[in-house]
């Protein structure tokens, strides 16, 4: 990201002492994994906290434990922000980097703990205690400015608090003890509603309303797999990540496949900024995300099933896991689930490690392979060939746990709720310039002036929906509705106010974009750059009247030859405020000086995506400015 703001950010100063290698350890860790090379990411995860970094002689290790080349090992590491090829301090503090949170205070939040600490973000300090660095959006936006110290989230920090924390650190507290003096008397659970608040506003009927204990597995159980998929299909539940697919189609896909094993994967990886509903599911709903999955599992034949849980997450693991255990004791995962001969089905919990590209379905599934977290090319589709080359069920926390729900109360009762095309209810993760930032349960078919009413936000001179993949709205749409066929989205909904400078907004989305790009393909990891310079020239007055129609076409360019969705919705922040605030634009811009347009700095944009994904690129090498 653009002011040294990064999300792996590497460690400057005089190398620092860490605890030598010990190839026992390192044979430890991997055996605990089986030595299975698709558990990559579970043993760099583990060396990470048990050395502070991966280092060279790491590598080779467990590249001999896991059958792996040192390369293949390495792209790993590597792709992931939270590794680090360099050693970081026993305490990393990761600031929320999000533009909430700027708006919020966070320069003020970061300039106490480096004052403090003595260290600059993207800096360890030289006697290897405090590494500051920035990250992007951490799925605190309702409580913002956020940091995330070593596992331990902080919410609603201010100058003080900050600088109050920072001294404690200092002083050689934990950060544990900043949430509480007896944090290991804490349940899992009660450790994570001390650090962070589920801010529920309003609780709808499907899911944060009362919801009984199995009712929808106790359903499914006496039903054939394909009574329970037509169920689905029949309540019209579609994706709740922003996509939309028609679950019950999705899961009859996968169901048709005829192969050796069938898995089932929950996407718990929401990383759109703005977005924070699943964090509230994981920490009020748990069981009910793991019964709708073993529902999927009985719909859809599957004995596996993977939680892959954001890195930004890790301080709900531990609730998680218990959860996952207690279901086993139970009966509820394993063997012979409610007694039942042959319905066995367990999960186990993946934690990824920094990366929002994650979020695609085919670059989880690579990840949860042990792999960089790449998109997979399609066809094949997930429920065809997905994790491992098994057909694989992806749906993300609150479709599962609607699937739960419709199977408990029927598909009449869902597909009554919302409009037409929509049905059921969402629930809408609503930050910024508002009274009332969280999570809101409301059916389909709300105008954005009935949220922003609701949520105490009428002063809303601009309004994201969908986080920055989605689309930014002015005041003459505030009448459109929430809804698939009008404003779908993922749950994210973002308020600025007028005194708020919407290209600053989309500069710092473009830079998101860049930042968070795997690098794959040139017209997203050369693209954006482009059109994050092209935004950085609109700010300072450079443009002119051809720039606009140069953003457009360049906007088309990465759209339509992308690889994956990342690519073909990141110039949306761009394409939509040029639609909807046009005199934003017109108003920085001028006419070009006797019909000479000034041209970009291509090769500075290149350098800079270079050094981003870490690769070299050919493909640019002129300039298609002129």
């Amino acid at each position: 990201m653009e002011n040294g703001r990064s999300g792996s950010g590497g460690a400057n100063g005089p190398a620092r002492e860490v605890a030598p290698v010990s190839a026992d350890e390192i044979a430890r860790i991997c055996g605990a994994f089986g030595n299975d090379k698709h558990r990559m990411l579970d043993i760099l995860r583990e060396v990470q906290d048990r050395y502070r970094c991966i280092s060279a002689s790491t590598m080779d290790l467990i590249a001999a434990e896991t059958g792996l080349t040192r390369i293949e090992v390495e792209g790993v590491a590597s792709f992931y922000s939270f590794l680090s090829l360099a050693p970081k301090g026993q305490i990393t503090i990761r600031l929320c980097d999000d533009i909430v949170d700027r708006f919020a205070g966070l320069d003020a939040v970061a300039l106490a703990f480096e004052e403090v600490l003595g260290v600059a973000p993207g800096e360890t300090s030289p006697d290897g205690r405090f590494s500051l660095e920035y990250t992007p959006c951490i799925g605190m936006c309702d409580q913002a400015p956020a940091v995330m110290i070593n596992d331990v989230v902080l919410t609603s920090l201010t100058t003080e608090t900050a600088k109050s924390f920072a001294e404690a650190l200092k002083a050689g507290q934990t950060p544990e003890q900043l949430v509480s003096d007896r944090f290991g008397n804490l349940t899992p659970h009660e450790r994570a509603l001390r650090m962070v608040d589920n801010n529920i506003r309003h609780a709808g009927e499907v899911l944060l309303g009362p919801v009984p204990e199995e009712a929808g597995l106790n359903k499914a159980a006496g039903m054939r797999p394909t009574q329970i998929i037509t169920a689905i299909e029949e309540s019209g539940l579609r994706g709740c990540g922003g996509a939309g697919f028609t679950t019950g189609r999705k899961w009859r896909f996968a169901a048709s496949e005829r192969a050796e094993k069938h898995f089932v994967i929950c996407n718990a990886d929401e990383g759109e900024p703005g977005t924070f509903k699943d964090r509230v599911l994981l920490t009020e709903r748990p069981h009910l995300v793991v019964e709708g999955m073993t529902i999927a599992a009985r719909a859809v034949g599957a004995r596996e099933g993977i939680l892959y849980l954001r890195g930004e997450y890790v301080y709900l693991r531990e609730h998680l896991e218990q959860v996952l255990e207690d279901r086993r004791r139970r009966g509820l995962l394993g063997r012979d689930i409610l007694g039942i001969k042959g319905y066995n089905f367990d999960v186990r919990l993946q934690l990824g490690a920094g990366a929002y590209i994650c979020g695609e379905e085919g670059a989880l599934i690579s990840s949860c392979e042990g792999l960089p977290g790449e998109p997979k090319t399609r066809p094949p589709f997930p429920v065809n060939r997905g994790y491992l080359g098994y057909p694989t069920v992806v749906n993300n926390v609150e479709t599962f746990c609607h699937a739960a729900r419709i199977l408990d109360r029927g598909a009449q009762w869902f597909h009554d709720m919302g409009t037409e095309g929509s049905h059921g209810t969402k629930l809408f993760s609503i930050c910024g310039d508002c009274l009332n930032p969280g999570i809101y349960e409301l059916p389909y078919g709300h105008t954005i002036w009935e949220i922003l009413e609701r949520v105490g936000g009428e002063d809303a001179a601009a309004v994201q929906v969908g986080g920055p993949s989605g689309t930014m709205i002015a005041r003459d749409s505030f009448h459109r509705k929430l809804t698939f066929d009008d404003l779908a989205t993922g749950g994210a909904i973002i308020i600025f106010n007028g005194e708020r400078n919407i290209l600053e907004i989309v500069e710092y989305y473009m830079s998101f974009f860049v930042h968070e790009s795997c690098g794959y393909c040139t017209p997203c990891r050369v693209g954006n750059v482009f059109l994050q310079k092209a935004i950085q020239k609109f700010r300072k007055g450079l443009a002119n009247p051809e720039d606009v129609e140069y953003l457009k076409d360049l906007s088309g360019t990465i759209i339509e030859t992308s690889r994956c969705g990342l690519g073909m919705t990141s110039p949306n922040p761009v394409l939509t405020t040029l639609e909807n605030f046009p005199l934003v634009y017109s108003a920085v811009t001028k006419p070009s000086k006797d019909g000479i347009r000034d041209t970009f700095d291509i090769q500075s944009a290149i350098d800079g995506a270079r050094k981003i994904a870490k690769r070299r690129s050919y493909i640019f090498d002129r300039d298609f400015t002129q």
